[in-house]
This record gives structure tokens, C-alpha cells and sequence, in this order.
């Protein structure tokens, strides 16, 4: 039952989402200003750009990730749904579990049109790693959208919540960026992943915390 109500919150979202397409393509549209920018701005050189690739890469990523986690629930409290939601389960566990898959799967659809623009855009060879990327660019997003639900529903009702959200997010995202970028780095200088092993460790501890926090504490969180 759980399980089947989850789907169901999961399912309501990404409908919504194909048929509106309006967060997909703002935050697409985002993502390509931002790699046009710094490509302007780093120049011809592809050594260069090949070194801060995957700064850039996660930089897109996050900038895109806290436009989309203010939409997670920017929609249902302007139509006054959140309420029909909890209705379906009697538990905020399931919207939360619900919002999270969906929120992740909405993001790697847009961090796969980021890769294939910053492919383009800074002529790098990506399609060798895409498996490796593949990995860290999941793991990354888990933990991302884990606590970044949380905190959009803590601001979703405030009116300074655009600003709220990143200010209180950024902070406790640290390691999770600070293991992706260096990880993706390394995977983009063909290391290999045996060389990555501890930053998807440390990826890894994060997601299970981040996750547990959330499941523990969303009940909380999420009722007005």
C-alpha cells in the first residue's frame, strides 16, 4: 500500500511536469546560459575548459537543482493540494518518498541535456565515461534532492523563499559537492573509479543520512 501511494504521488508529479513542461524548461534554459557564459568567458582554450569542467558541470547542476526543488512544492501550495495529498496516505512519508523520486528523476533528465551541452559546448569527449558519470551524477542528485525537499518545505510558505532555500541548503551540501565535483574530476581524467572509491563512500553515507533524516522527520516538516 505504501508503496502504491508513493507511485501514485510520483506518477500525479511527472504527469504534470510532461504536460506543462514549463520547470523543464526553465531550468534548461538556465543550465545552457550558464555554460554559455563561462564558455565565453574561459575563451578557445579547451585545455582550460577541460580542467574546470567539472566545477562547471556540478555548478549547472546545483543552480538547475535549487530551481527545481522550489517547484517541488511551490505548485501544490499555490493550488491549495498539499492538503489532497496527505488525504491519499494519512502520512507526509509518502509525499515526501513520492516528491524525492520524482524530484530525482526530473533532475537527471535535465543533468542529461546539461552533459550532452557541456559535451558540445567545451569540446569533451564524454560518451567513454558515461557509465562512471552516470554513478556520481546519481548518487550526488540522491543526497541533493534528500535534503533539499526538507527545505523546501520548511520555506515553501514563506515569502523570502527563493532566497531562504539556497542560503539554508547550500551550507549542508558541502560534502556531497565537494565529493561530486572531485570525483567527476577524476572520471574526466580517466582515473578510473577505483581512484574515486572514497568520495562514492563518502556520497553514499551522505544519501543513507540525508534520506533517514528525511523519512524520520518529514511528518514534522511538511504538516502547516
Amino acid at each position: 500500500m505504501f508503496w502504491r501511494q508513493t507511485w501514485a504521488v510520483l506518477v500525479k508529479d511527472l504527469t504534470v511536469e510532461w504536460r506543462t513542461r514549463q520547470g523543464f524548461n526553465a531550468v534548461i534554459g538556465f543550465a545552457v546560459l550558464v555554460l554559455f557564459i563561462f564558455s565565453f568567458a574561459l575563451g578557445p582554450q579547451t585545455a582550460r575548459q577541460r580542467d574546470v569542467a567539472a566545477g562547471l558541470l556540478w555548478l549547472a547542476f546545483v543552480f538547475t537543482g535549487l530551481l527545481g526543488l522550489g517547484r517541488t512544492l511551490q505548485v501544490e501550495q499555490e493550488n491549495h493540494c498539499l492538503e489532497g495529498l496527505v488525504l491519499l496516505s494519512r502520512t507526509w512519508t509518502v509525499v515526501y518518498v513520492g516528491k524525492v523520486l520524482a524530484t530525482v528523476l526530473f533532475l537527471l533528465g535535465v543533468e542529461g541535456v546539461v552533459l550532452v551541452l557541456l559535451a558540445v559546448l567545451y569540446n569533451i569527449d564524454l560518451w567513454q565515461h558515461l557509465p562512471a558519470l552516470g554513478l556520481v551524477m546519481g548518487l550526488g542528485t540522491v543526497g541533493f534532492v534528500a535534503v533539499g525537499t526538507l527545505y523546501a518545505a520548511m520555506t515553501v510558505q514563506v515569502r523570502a523563499r527563493e532566497i531562504l532555500l539556497p542560503l539554508l541548503l547550500l551550507p549542508i551540501m558541502v560534502p556531497i559537492l565537494l565529493a561530486s565535483v572531485q570525483a567527476t574530476a577524476a572520471v574526466l581524467a580517466e582515473q578510473g573509479l577505483a581512484s574515486v572509491t572514497g568520495w562514492l563512500q563518502l556520497l553514499g553515507v551522505c544519501d543513507v543520512v540525508f534520506l533517514t533524516v528525511g523519512w524520520l522527520t518529514c511528518d514534522r516538516v511538511f504538516e502547516p
